[in-house]
């Protein structure tokens, strides 16, 4: 309650929360436009049935299909060798990876059941361990390793990446620290994308504000330089990570 009369506030006063957003961020209307943005040929692998299901409005216009175009799209036309996914839950983005770069190694982090309270706030489900990943190992797929930890003190060793994809807990402090963590390990054009990030929707959806005050937050302190794509109708920021770039240490 207290944190929505701050935002009536604000609103009221005249303060804009996103001013890099609303300079940064730029909507793309499909994914094919955002093959001609980068110059790339391969569709996305899109086989798994839950990237068509359709269960609350959210999932209005396709959502989870433009979502999953906008991950796949990434992986398959950079030909990674090595992905990161930060929030497993039972599999589906991992083995979306998985199968766009079949070449990659996969890694999927995520928060063991018994530390899920420290977690933060908006983080989206709470899976017994045996439920973690349960997508991915059924399907036979032998690219993926699970790791388990809580981000707030995990300390990547996986050498360097080529695509990081975070989707953990949603709160601005996880996503700002996430993105740091990664960022050493990830070479001039590669790619980050953050699920839960469309600026249009940021006074619908408390944990998408989160995110998108975490993407705010990088850019205002020089983290971030480029431009950040989101497709419509989709939830997932995609960002080409700059020479400039810089990577502090997580607050």
């Amino acid at each position: 309650m207290k944190e929505r009369l701050r935002r009536r506030l604000r609103r009221f006063l005249g303060v804009d929360d996103f001013p890099y957003l609303r300079r940064r961020a730029c909507m793309v209307t499909d994914y094919r436009e955002l093959l001609r943005f980068f110059h790339w040929e391969l569709e996305p692998i899109l086989d798994d049935p839950a990237v068509y299901a359709y269960r609350t409005i959210e999932d209005l216009n396709q959502r989870r299909v433009h979502d999953a175009e906008s991950l796949g799209a990434v992986v398959r036309n950079l030909r990674p060798s090595a992905c990161l996914d930060i929030g497993t839950a039972r599999g589906h983005s991992a083995a979306l990876m998985a199968l766009n770069a079949p070449q990659a190694a996969v890694y999927t982090v995520n928060i063991p059941p018994e530390e899920f309270a420290e977690g933060g706030v908006f983080t989206t489900m709470k899976l017994e361990r045996a439920e973690i990943g349960v997508y991915y190992r059924g399907r036979g797929l032998t690219n993926i390793t699970q790791i388990y930890a809580n981000t707030a003190t995990w300390t990547p060793d996986l050498g360097p990446l080529d695509v990081a994809y975070i989707d953990g807990s949603h709160d601005t402090w996880f996503v700002i620290n996430d993105t740091l963590k990664v960022l050493p390990h990830l070479r001039p054009g590669a790619f980050i994308l953050w699920h839960d990030f469309n600026p249009a929707l940021v006074e619908r959806h408390a944990w998408m504000r989160d995110v998108c005050l975490a993407i705010e937050s990088l850019y205002a302190r020089g983290t971030l330089h480029g431009p950040v794509l989101y497709l419509r109708d989709a939830w997932v920021g995609i960002y080409q990570v700059q020479a400039e770039d810089i990577s502090p240490t997580p607050a």
